[in-house]
């Protein structure tokens, strides 16, 4: 079991930086694969990037270049730095985890998620 706490979540202006961190309980966090998603009003949750356990990591298309996924199992977190933010990034940010650490989490793999965290993104 693995629990998943998200942080660092705000408003923030347009051209502006962010940097969500995602918490996890438990001594196997190394073990997993680990990615971001989020979740604009109306729309579906979507990937944003992802890390395995290798430190593989995979982006989407539309955070290319602004966002960096990076992990650090000795504290047991998860980052996402977002620079260059756009109003098109607001959307509640979420953490996942998969148990097989070899691929990339996406969707339909994740085993946990957080609750989440807002990211408002003003013009």
């Amino acid at each position: 079991q693995v629990q998943l706490v998200e942080s660092g979540g705000g408003l923030v202006q347009a051209g502006g930086s962010l940097r969500l961190s995602c918490a996890a309980s438990g001594r196997t966090f190394s073990r997993y694969s680990m990615g971001w998603f989020r979740q604009a009003p109306g729309k579906e949750r979507e990937f944003v990037a992802g890390i395995s356990r290798i430190i593989m990591a995979s982006y989407a298309d539309s955070v290319k270049g602004r966002f960096t996924i990076s992990r650090d199992n000795a504290k047991n977190t998860m980052y996402l730095e977002m620079n260059s933010l756009k109003p098109e990034d607001t959307a509640i940010y979420y953490c996942a985890a998969d148990s097989d650490p070899t691929r990339i989490v996406a969707l339909g793999t994740a085993d946990y998620w957080g609750r989440g965290t807002q990211v408002t993104v003003s013009s």
